[in-house]
């Protein structure tokens, strides 16, 4: 199984990019794992916030393929401690599906379109974070599931 994690928008912090690029590098010793950059939508200041959901979610559906597995980093997702998330996506990887994809939306959320789409919400926590940020604390803890698989010491309970 591959996963991919699908991003709205640059960043523009070199230090968060190159922790997110530290942790691509490493959850590829345990499968193929890719960041996917989507531009940010121009003239935002110009469209409301579901028109600006709207062109962001025709960017995304363009993006999965039949087959996919579509996950949204979502404030009303299901929340899991990190053990619990490495055990979901082993269920995942045993399942057969191809192709993992994990979504992070622009600031408004996702379309009605990309909810329908997915398969699954997650939520990382009922705290709100940058977009940015959420890049590396979700790599991360896709990295530290693939330890807690493996029973390396990364993760202490």
């Amino acid at each position: 199984m591959g996963i991919e994690l699908i991003v709205i928008g640059k960043t523009d912090s070199k230090e968060i990019e190159a922790l997110v690029g530290m942790y691509v590098r490493r959850v590829n010793f345990y499968c193929k794992f890719a960041v996917t950059i989507l531009p940010d939508i121009r003239n935002t200041k110009n469209l409301t916030a579901k028109q600006q959901r709207t062109a962001e979610g025709e960017a995304l559906l363009r993006q999965f393929a039949e087959g996919d597995y579509v996950v949204l980093l979502d404030e009303r997702g299901e929340q899991m401690r990190s053990v619990e998330f490495a055990y979901w996506l082993q269920k995942r990887m045993n399942s057969g599906i191809k192709r993992l994809v994990l979504v992070i939306g622009g600031p408004y959320g996702f379309s009605e379109e990309v909810y329908k789409r997915a398969q699954a919400k997650l939520s990382l926590s009922r705290m709100t974070f940058s977009h940015q940020i959420v890049r590396a604390i979700f790599a991360e803890q896709i990295y530290r599931a693939f330890t807690i698989l493996n029973n390396e010491p990364y993760h202490h309970e």
